[in-house]
């Protein structure tokens, strides 16, 4: 078995792919962390490991390590709920079972929106595909980029502003699974389940949700990004801190998509080890 190497920050374990919603392909996104000064990576495309193959390649070629991971959608209620997956294994059948739903469901929902959307607009599905790739999770962000391409709006959040709005006549719902039985999949799968920006314009999970979620294996909290808000962000660190959890920080980069940028988040070499050390799904790739 080969010994671990030291691994090294900066650390950003949340990168998104044309693999999923982002605008690069998994080695530009590899490049562009390398660009950033970072010296520990994951890829974290929605509801797909499509990218890794590509990316762990890429990232250990600029001398950075790799970590596999994923983002997962779930749902409370009306709330959408993210789950970084670290070390997941990629092969686990129920949880491919559940990746292969949602991943049709987001293209059910793409073609209704765009049915929708093209009742009074000029776009059409052929539009919406020339912004994907081949095998990519197909979701809102495409049909945003679509609708720029055709100078309906400006860019993604006008789009995700106005037509694209969950409060909009357009918009469709996406199938996710509840929060609790998304952790115990990711646990099960030997992955180590963060939420991404758990304290941003949405609020706080509820208590209640909270506690199940932790009993079902969830590992910690992403508490440094740019739409969480100080004061939830606090609360949660006072949680973290009685629990032990892990605690994140990183860009959800998207390439074009956003404007967030590699490194302008990242996380502790402490939080990566715990991470490494609890993940058995898959492993890190080292350079």
């Amino acid at each position: 078995m080969q010994s671990r190497p030291r691994f090294e920050g900066p650390s950003d374990l949340h990168l998104h792919s044309s693999a999923s919603d982002g605008t690069e392909p998994p080695a530009e996104v590899m490049a562009a962390a390398h660009r950033a000064g970072l010296r520990t990576v994951a890829l974290t495309d929605h509801d797909t490991t499509q990218g890794w193959a590509e990316a762990a390649d890429a990232a250990t070629s600029l001398g950075m390590t790799f970590i596999p991971g994923m983002e997962l959608s779930a749902r409370h209620q009306w709330r959408s709920i993210h789950l970084l997956a670290y070390l997941i294994d990629p092969d686990d059948v129920e949880l491919r079972a559940l990746t292969d739903r949602i991943r049709a469901s987001r293209l059910d929902r793409a073609r209704l929106m765009a049915d929708r959307i093209g009742e009074d607009y000029d776009l059409g599905w052929d539009d919406i595909l020339e912004q994907t790739s081949d095998g990519a999770t197909v979701g809102r962000p495409h049909i945003a980029d679509a609708l720029v391409a055709r100078g309906v709006v400006r860019d993604r959040t006008e789009a995700f502003a106005g037509i694209l709005s969950p409060q909009g006549d357009y918009y469709v719902a996406l199938y996710a699974p509840d929060p609790v039985t998304a952790v115990t999949l990711l646990s099960r799968a030997g992955g180590v389940p963060i939420i991404a920006h758990p304290a941003g314009r949405a609020g706080l999970l509820p208590d209640p949700l909270l506690s199940d979620m932790l009993a079902a294996g969830l590992a910690g909290f992403e508490l440094g990004h740019r739409e969480n808000r100080a004061g939830a962000t606090r609360s949660l660190r006072r949680v973290a801190d009685e629990r032990d959890l892990i605690v994140t920080g990183s860009s959800d980069y998207h390439g074009l998509g956003k404007p967030n940028q590699p490194g302008e988040n990242t996380t502790s070499d402490a939080m990566v080890a715990r991470i490494l050390a609890a993940g058995t799904g898959s492993a890190p790739v080292y350079p």
